[in-house]
């Protein structure tokens, strides 16, 4: 499939790395369909591509790589939307925010992307009575560099 991006400008994808939002995606109802485009073979980091909106690119990132003690449920109800088992385990990114000072990135803890690779099927939950939030720094420590280097 070809499809347009302001930002990697025109990209062939592959059919299974097009993720069907049935939903759309909170804010985007009518945007259904994300191309998913890896930052790099070994990277946590990946691009959600509109297919019909040029405009349209989220950042997201595997949040264990930065926050191991991230953790939530997925009820039953999200877990059949999605087609999502013990037998097909979902992938779980999350939308960062970069900021200006790439130190104070932020990622949406409170509303993770949920994807089955199986069905290339993917929903954006909003998680309930938790204390995530939708603007949790990313490197609350500093840039990994940085904590390589004692903060500095």
């Amino acid at each position: 499939m070809k499809i347009q991006s302001t930002r990697f400008g025109e990209l062939e994808v592959a059919a299974e790395h097009i993720l069907k939002f049935e939903q759309g995606i909170p804010g985007f109802p009518g945007e259904t369909e994300f191309a998913f485009l890896p930052y790099g073979s070994d990277s946590p980091f990946a691009f959600l591509q509109s297919t019909t909106d040029a405009d349209l690119a989220f950042l997201i990132v595997e949040p264990f790589s930065f926050l191991p003690e991230y953790t939530f449920e997925l009820t039953d109800e999200w877990s059949d939307q999605i087609g999502v088992s013990t037998d097909n385990p979902p992938q779980v990114f999350n939308i960062v925010s970069i900021k200006e000072s790439l130190n104070q990135s932020t990622v949406n803890l409170l509303a993770p992307v949920v994807v089955n690779w199986r069905d290339r099927k993917a929903k954006q939950i909003i998680l309930e009575k938790v204390e995530y939030t939708t603007k949790h720094l990313l490197f609350p420590n500093g840039l990994p560099d940085q904590t390589a280097q004692g903060g500095k």
